[in-house]
C-alpha cells in the first residue's frame, strides 16, 4: 500500500455497514468496498503488474480498480474514454501499461494484450520511462495541440485536496453525490470519489450513457434529467454547458430534484450571467477553478464564501498570488513533473491562467496564450466572449478572432439546424449587452459545421483547437473584414 494512502483505508474501515457504492441494483457497504479491494489488489499483485491503465464506463468497477491499486501501491492510468483511439494508444504505451483493465479484449490486442484473468489484460513490459519516485496515477490532460500530456501525482497531493473539498462543503452535509462526469476525469476521480468517500457519504454510479453523455460532446436531457430524478443527489459536479442545460431545462419547468445542496461547476468560463439565473431558480451553484497539475481543484466558492463572477477562494492547503502579467500563480501540493520530463523545483506553479484578485476571491480573464490584443491596443481573451455567446439559446459554439483587427469576428454553430441567421444576430446582439465595446462581437459567421475532434477544430472533449480554426476560417474572416471596409457594418 500506498503510505500516505493508509488514512483514507482507516477512515474506509471506520464507516463499516454504511452504503459507500450503488450501481443499478448492485450496492456495496464500505466493509464490502474493503473487501473487494483487498482481493483486487491481491490479484494485481499475484499478476505482477506494475503500471495499470481503467479503459472502464463509469461504474463500480472502475472505483475498485482504482483503490486497488493504491492499495497496491502501484500506478494507475485512467484512460478517457473520448479520447481518440490514437490518443488512448499514445497514453497506453508512453505510460508504459502492462496491465489494462478493460471489458474489450479485442479492442486492445493488436497492441500486445491478452487475456490473463477475467477483466484483466496483460503484456510483456517493454522498456519504460522512469516515473518521479511517489507517482501512482498519471492523468493525462487534453491540450489543443498535439498528444495528451502525462501529469503525474502522488497520494498526499489527491487526498489534500479531497480532504478540502470535503471540509468545503461540510456545512451541505452530503450524503448522496451522483458522478456525471467521466470518473477517468480527474476532477470527477477526486472530488467525486475520493472526497464522497472521505465524507462517508453514498457514491451514485451510472454508465455515461444512462447519464446521457454519448461520446466527446453528444447530450441528452431527458436521460440526464431522468438519472438526477433517479438518484436523487445532493451533490454533482457539472461542466458549464451541463449547468447551462440544467438551469434552461428548470426555466421551463422541467423536474429537477430538490435533494441538491452543493452543485459544483468548473472546467470552463463560466458566465456570471448563467449563476445569476441559477441562483433565481433556487441552485446551489458553486463555481470552482483548477487544473491538473495541482490534482484539479484550486479555488471553489462555498454557502460561507461566495461571490458570483469569481472562482472562489484557494482551498486551505494552497495559496494563489498574481504574477506581475496577472498570472494565477499557485503554491501548494502539486505534481510530481511531466511524463517523460524533469520536474521543476520552482516554488511557484505559473498555470497559464491570467486574473485578477477581488480580495480573497479570484477572478479569471482567460487563458494567457489565448489572449489577443485589438487593432486599438485593448486585450481581449476571448473564453469570457464565447462564454457569453454559448449562454444564448440560439448558439451551440462560438469562436472569437480578433487579433491586430479594428473589430472582433465570431464563428457561430447554431444549436439548431433550423435556427435562421436573424435569431443568430439577435443571440450576438443579447451577448454585446453585458460585454464593454472593445470585446463585443462586431461582426460573425456561420460555421460550415460544428467544431468537432472529427473536423480537428475541437479536441475530443470539446476544447477548441485556435489555431486550426484560424487556418480554417482565416480566408473568410479577412473577406468578410475587407467587405465592411468597403461597404461599412452591414
Amino acid at each position: 500500500m500506498w503510505p500516505a494512502a493508509k488514512p483514507l483505508f482507516d477512515r474506509l474501515a471506520a464507516l463499516g455497514n454504511a452504503i459507500a457504492l450503488r450501481e443499478g441494483a448492485q450496492q456495496l457497504s464500505y466493509a464490502q468496498l474493503l473487501n473487494e479491494v483487498a482481493q483486487r489488489s491481491q490479484q494485481l499483485q499475484q499478476l505482477g503488474a506494475r503500471r495499470i491503465a481503467l479503459a472502464l464506463d463509469n461504474g463500480i468497477d472502475w472505483v475498485l480498480w482504482d483503490l486497488a491499486t493504491l492499495h497496491a501501491g502501484l500506478v494507475c492510468v485512467p484512460v478517457p474514454g473520448f479520447f481518440s483511439s490514437s490518443q488512448q494508444v499514445h497514453v497506453l504505451d508512453s505510460a508504459g501499461i502492462d496491465c489494462l483493465i478493460s471489458p474489450d479484449s479485442t479492442l486492445f490486442s493488436a497492441l500486445g494484450f491478452s487475456s490473463s484473468a477475467a477483466g484483466v489484460l496483460q503484456r510483456p513490459r517493454a522498456m519504460v520511462s522512469e516515473l518521479p519516485a511517489g507517482t501512482c496515477k498519471i492523468t493525462y490532460t487534453s491540450g489543443t495541440t498535439g498528444q495528451p500530456k502525462g501529469v503525474c501525482l502522488d497520494v498526499a497531493t489527491q487526498l489534500a485536496v479531497a480532504q478540502s473539498l470535503v471540509q468545503a462543503s461540510a456545512s451541505c452535509q452530503v450524503a448522496r453525490h451522483l458522478c456525471v462526469l467521466p470518473l477517468a476525469t480527474l476532477l470527477e476521480n477526486i472530488a467525486g470519489v475520493y472526497a464522497p468517500l472521505l465524507a462517508g457519504a453514498k457514491i451514485e454510479l451510472m454508465p455515461m450513457a444512462q447519464i446521457g453523455l454519448l461520446g466527446a460532446s453528444q447530450f441528452d436531457l431527458p436521460r440526464f434529467l431522468g438519472a438526477l430524478g433517479q438518484a436523487q443527489p445532493n451533490s454533482l459536479i457539472l461542466l458549464p454547458q451541463l449547468l447551462l442545460a440544467l438551469v434552461s431545462a428548470a426555466e421551463r419547468g422541467l423536474p429537477v430534484p430538490n435533494s441538491l445542496r452543493f452543485i459544483a461547476v468548473g472546467g470552463g468560463r463560466v458566465a456570471s450571467q448563467l449563476l445569476q439565473r441559477a441562483e433565481a431558480l433556487g441552485l446551489p451553484v458553486f463555481e470552482g477553478y483548477g487544473l491538473s497539475e495541482c490534482a484539479s481543484v484550486v479555488c471553489l466558492n462555498t454557502p460561507e464564501q461566495r461571490q458570483i463572477g469569481t472562482v472562489g477562494q484557494p482551498l486551505p492547503h494552497l495559496q494563489v498570488r498574481l504574477g506581475a502579467d496577472g498570472e494565477v500563480q499557485v503554491k501548494g501540493p502539486r505534481l510530481l513533473g511531466y511524463l517523460g520530463e524533469p520536474g521543476t523545483a520552482e516554488e511557484w506553479l505559473g498555470t497559464g491562467d491570467l486574473g485578477h484578485l477581488a480580495g480573497p476571491f479570484l477572478v479569471l480573464h482567460g487563458r494567457k496564450k489565448h489572449q489577443f490584443i485589438t487593432a486599438f491596443g485593448r486585450n481581449v481573451n476571448p473564453e469570457w466572449v464565447e462564454a457569453e455567446l454559448v449562454q444564448q439559446l440560439p448558439i451551440a459554439q462560438a469562436w472569437l478572432h480578433g487579433e491586430a483587427m479594428p473589430g472582433n469576428v465570431a464563428v457561430l454553430v447554431p444549436r439548431f439546424a433550423s435556427t435562421t441567421d436573424s435569431q443568430l444576430a439577435e443571440a450576438v446582439a443579447a451577448a454585446n449587452l453585458s460585454l464593454p465595446d472593445y470585446a463585443r462581437v462586431h461582426h460573425w459567421l456561420r460555421a460550415e459545421a460544428p467544431f468537432s475532434s472529427a473536423n480537428e477544430l475541437a479536441t475530443s472533449n470539446g476544447r477548441l483547437r485556435r489555431n486550426a480554426l484560424l487556418n480554417h476560417y482565416q480566408n473568410a474572416v479577412e473577406q468578410l473584414m475587407a467587405d465592411q471596409t468597403c461597404y461599412g457594418d452591414a
